[in-house]
């Protein structure tokens, strides 16, 4: 990692622990995935606590059939099937499947709402500016996706125009989603996003009211914050979303 890079430097001073903890004008521009991944900068961070609630499973129902089948896929049929989905409209406009990222032994499972643009292109979750601002709030708990993280989103294919995802569109995919957490197995799971957050919570809820504490999907520790992308543009968002990473180190540990 280039120790003369200006943005890292200040990033690093940003998620430090300190009662002016504030995202400001943050540029990523002179940052790379891999400088970011490559950083230790969880051992010069201190951990806090926060308080632990207990949630509710979420079951969402889906076609016998079709759960079924995708319940006893292993991994690779579950991504070639994916990558070959046509159950919804969303098939129509895609450039590519956005399956996953990280290990598939992973310690972490972030899920996410659904591809933008640039990973529609690239066929990769969580590139671009929030990709790498996510790489940094990860590596800020000693954490990368090169080796102790696997991410995903609820939807596999972009929705047009980056709009919400819909609930027709959610449900489709859920079977992929479900599938992924039983076979990576994570010790926690992270939510990035309201729609990610409501869906594996089961409440319909502000992201807002669902942070801070910790749910339970499926049996697996679940956790909530807002999604990087947000944090680029709101920096009041930044200090909740560094005590919920906190929460997650807390967890982990």
């Amino acid at each position: 990692m280039k120790s003369e890079s200006p943005s890292l430097k200040n990033l690093v001073e940003l998620l430090s622990y300190s009662k002016e903890l504030g995202l400001g004008d943050v540029v990523l521009d002179g940052l790379t995935r891999e400088e970011i991944m490559s950083s230790n900068i969880g051992e010069d961070i201190k951990s806090t606590g926060t308080a632990i609630d207990q949630g509710i499973d979420q079951n969402s129902p889906e076609p016998l059939i079709w759960s079924e089948a995708v319940s006893e896929m292993n991994y690779k049929s579950l991504e070639e099937t994916a990558n070959h989905c046509q159950k919804c409209a969303l098939c129509e406009k895609r450039n590519r499947v956005v399956f996953s990222d990280g290990h598939v032994d992973a310690r972490l499972m972030i899920v996410g709402e659904a591809p933008g643009a640039k990973e529609d292109e690239a066929g990769i979750p969580f590139v671009g500016q929030a990709g790498k601002f996510l790489d940094l709030l990860l590596a800020s708990i000693s954490l990368s996706r090169k080796n102790s993280v696997y991410i995903c989103n609820v939807l596999k294919c972009r929705p047009p125009g980056n709009r919400n995802p819909l609930p027709d569109e959610i449900e489709t995919c859920t079977p992929y989603l479900a599938r992924q957490i039983a076979l990576v197995a994570p010790e926690v799971i992270l939510a990035v996003g309201t729609f990610a957050a409501q869906f594996l919570t089961g409440k319909k809820l502000p992201l807002g009211k669902l942070r801070g504490s910790t749910y339970s999907y499926k049996g697996v520790p679940l956790v909530v914050t807002y999604h990087p992308a947000a944090l680029l543009r709101n920096s009041g968002w930044t200090r909740p979303t560094w005590e919920d990473f906190q929460l997650l180190r807390k967890i982990m540990d």
